[in-house]
């Protein structure tokens, strides 16, 4: 749910060691900007549409409102596969990690800072407002949050304080805001380079098995166990963009890869439950958790440098807008298509996805790109 633009940096070099002026070496030439990486656009909005077929019809709860029965009937054979959809934002997480990497390297913190703030709130805040106002419409039967909830919402810290969340989607921001305090703090403040990345991403990952270890809720707040290991392999894949040789890089994503399907499996597998909403296998999680570190490992070597069509850019842009608002809203879509008017089940599905791209296109069109230059340019002023 970040840009996926390279910032080249500047790397300093020696120059010979004739003597005189008139032998002084010459300054380097500016290193011109790397063509972006419209694949890695193209996979967040792939991460996307699986989280989205996952809250349409890959679990139970309230969407079986939205239906008036289980998917499991709407959908009998799709939602199996659909409850694969989850581990997107695993997917995401491994991006992210990339990406962060990326545009933080040879950034101040204030720029840092400014970056993140703006790319994550403006339309942040608008969907909350929107779902909370759509869910205290009396033609809608989902119970809404109340407004010292939805005002806390607002401050992306409703999780640690114990508030009702709006968004349901909301917790992985939360696991995206604290990868990127420990990133600022760890490598952004005092400046990235290759060997602070690695001290950062090794320590970070032998510190959060070791807060596995020690059950410790504290360090589990601070450290994400569970998630760090996808983080970290993005990371180590970013700096195997750098270098494709760098095989420290390349042990640092294996062990992560290898860290990371095993807390998923753990978590998600579920063939012997009866009574499961669908039956995840551990080898269809293994394949999902490996498709996420193998299609960034592709964008990361060059193999997919090809994708680089311009709707990709256009794509990156709905995704995270679209991740916002899908699921709840999604929801209320589903019931007036399929309930109210007897949209099939296949149609309806469709055309949720489609009216949420819209609405994303909208928030990104009206909100994002208004507002998010001036909230950077106003965070970055000194």
């Amino acid at each position: 749910m970040t840009s996926a633009t390279v910032r080249p940096v500047a790397e300093a070099t020696e120059g010979s060691g004739a003597a005189g002026p008139a032998h002084a070496p010459r300054p380097a030439p500016a290193s011109r900007p790397e063509p972006r990486l419209r694949a890695l656009d193209g996979l967040r909005l792939v991460a996307a549409l699986m989280v989205a077929a996952y809250h349409y019809g890959g679990r139970g709860g309230l969407v079986t409102d939205a239906w008036g029965g289980s998917p499991q009937h709407q959908f009998p054979t799709l939602h199996t596969l659909f409850a694969y959809g989850c581990l997107g934002v695993e997917v995401f997480f491994v991006i992210s990690g990339f990406v962060i990497c990326m545009s933080g390297w040879g950034r101040t913190l204030t720029a840092y800072f400014a970056s993140r703030v703006s790319r994550l709130m403006p339309a942040y805040w608008v969907a909350v407002v929107l779902v909370t106002a759509v869910f205290a419409l009396p033609q809608v039967a989902y119970e809404t949050v109340s407004p010292s909830d939805a005002l806390v919402n607002l401050t992306l810290m409703q999780q640690p304080l114990g508030a009702d969340r709006v968004l349901g989607v909301c917790w992985t921001l939360w696991v995206e805001v604290r990868f990127y305090a420990l990133f600022a703090v760890c490598v952004v403040l005092p400046g990235a380079n290759r060997r602070r990345v690695l001290l950062f991403s090794g320590g970070w990952l032998l510190a959060s098995v070791l807060a596995r270890a020690a059950r410790e809720p504290l360090l589990d707040v601070v450290l994400m166990p569970q998630y760090a290991p996808f983080f970290i392999g993005g990371i180590g894949l970013y700096l195997i963009h750098r270098d494709r040789r760098d095989a420290h890089a390349w042990a640092l994503t294996a062990v992560c890869f290898l860290i990371g399907q095993h807390y998923m499996v753990g978590e998600l597998y579920n063939a012997d439950d009866p009574n499961a909403f669908a039956h995840r296998t551990t080898l269809g999680i293994v394949a999902v958790v490996a498709f996420g570190f193998a299609a960034v490992a592709a964008i990361a070597l060059g193999w997919l440098r090809r994708a680089n069509w311009r709707w990709l850019t256009v794509a990156g842009a709905l995704t995270y807008p679209f991740y916002l608002v899908h699921e709840h809203l999604g929801w209320v879509v589903i019931r007036a298509l399929h309930r109210t008017l007897g949209v099939p089940s296949a149609a309806t599905f469709v055309l949720t996805v489609v009216s949420m791209l819209l609405l994303a296109w909208v928030l990104n069109r009206c909100v994002e790109k208004p507002l998010t230059p001036r909230l950077r340019a106003a965070l970055s002023r000194r």
